[in-house]
Parts: C-alpha cells; structure tokens; sequence
C-alpha cells in the first residue's frame, strides 16, 4: 500500500471508526464496507470534506452472491456433465421468497478523488428485503443516474429516491433479471422480428442445454513443483 492510501486509510479511520469496515485487497487500494443505513452520511462526507474529495463517482455496480464459493466441478476427472446454469435449466424467473439471505445481494461504488488522486471502494449489502432495496446518491453524484438504473434492470436492485429508475439494457417487457444467479443462461424466451406480423415477437428459447463451464485439467511439467527447473521458478 502507497503512502497515499495508508494516509486515506488513518484519515477514515479517525472520521468514521467502526462506522466504515476494511475489507482485504489486492489490487493495492482501499475497500471499506458499511450499513445501508449509513450510506448517505458516508457518501456525502466523502465527497464535500476536503481531507477525502471524492468528487467523481466512477461506477456503480451490483453483486450477487448467491452460491459464492461453490465449485462447478466436484472431480479430478473431466466429464461433459456439471451442475452449471448452462446444463440444468431452471424455470426460476422471480424469486418469490420474503427474504434473502442478508449477504446476498451488494451494491459497490468506486469512488475517484481528483485533488488527492486518489480511489476508493465502497460495498454495501441490500439486506434481507425481497425486493432489494437501498438509497439512491444521484443527489450525492448525479453521475449514478445510469448506473442505478444498469443494477435495477440486471439485479432488481430498487434505489430508493431515483428520479427515474426503470430498465436501461433490456426492453419494457422483459421478465426477471439476468445477472441474477439463479436466472437461466439460455434465458426464458427469445425474440425476433415477424415479418408478416411487423412487429417483435416473443418465442420459447430454442437454444440447445449444454456444459458451459470446461474442466482442464493439467498434468504436464509447467504445473508440477518438482519438475520445474531451478531458472524457470
């Protein structure tokens, strides 16, 4: 870690104490976890104190951690066979459940100060509200506009406050949200253009259930520790 970023670390530390959780990284910068609750106070320190000056929001994204940590392939042996989205298609559209798991679904904001030049890593869980729900910071940085309504229409994430959260990448009729994890890969409907009808129309999915997810498996000399020449390590 640079000089920069320890003294950003000792400086929201001081500002926020337990407030704002360090999370472990590996990229060199700073990730911090907080309460929904407190997003809004948070993001408005940082962006007007001028010991943090995040002027800029850089992105907005969402996360879904369902089955995080789960191993497509159980073996050692390759198959044709997995227990991937792409094999076994599931009719899962909605999740009509009344509460998720309260680490399922993130949002995370990457946060640019330009007066210090330094980044900034912000997660914040949903909570276990069906459907997801946090504040929305277009009043904090306008620039999430967009951004919010991408996480709506991919993750069903609701902002509260968003002057006008609907889809932006899928059309007004789709159904469900497809970076969910528990949404089919091949998709539920397909569409194309009618000629006869002049119009789009919708159509059960034709594409064929396959494995999308290789197992490779490596046994040559590059990947064997004691067959590796001194000069090679």
């Amino acid at each position: 870690m640079s000089e920069p970023y320890d003294t950003l670390a000792a400086r929201i530390h001081e500002r926020f104490g337990e407030q704002m959780r360090r999370v472990p990284t590996t990229c060199g910068e700073l990730t911090y976890e907080l309460d929904k609750d407190a997003l809004i106070e948070v993001a408005t320190a940082l962006r007007n104190e001028g010991a943090f000056g995040f002027e800029m929001l850089m992105d907005v994204c969402g996360v879904d951690y369902l089955n995080y940590g789960s191993d497509e392939w159980l073996t050692n042996a390759a198959t044709d066979t997995g227990f991937s989205r792409g094999v076994e298609r599931q009719p899962v559209i909605l999740d009509e459940a009344d509460e998720f798991e309260p680490n399922r679904f993130a949002v995370v904001y990457h946060l640019l100060s330009l007066q210090h030049n330094v980044r900034l890593r912000l997660r914040v869980f949903t909570g276990t509200s069906n459907p997801p729900i946090i504040r929305s910071v277009v009043d904090i940085w306008n620039g999430a506009n967009w951004f919010e309504r991408e996480a709506f229409d991919l993750y069903g994430i609701l902002f509260e406050g968003h002057p006008d959260l609907r889809r932006i990448l899928t059309d007004y009729g789709f159904i469900g949200h497809p970076f969910r994890k528990d949404f089919p890969l091949m998709g539920n409907v397909e569409v194309s253009y009618d000629a006869d009808e002049g119009r789009v129309v919708y159509k059960p999915v034709s594409i064929e259930a396959r494995t999308l997810v290789p197992r490779v498996i490596r046994d040559d000399n590059r990947y064997e520790a004691d067959l590796k020449d001194v000069n090679d390590v």
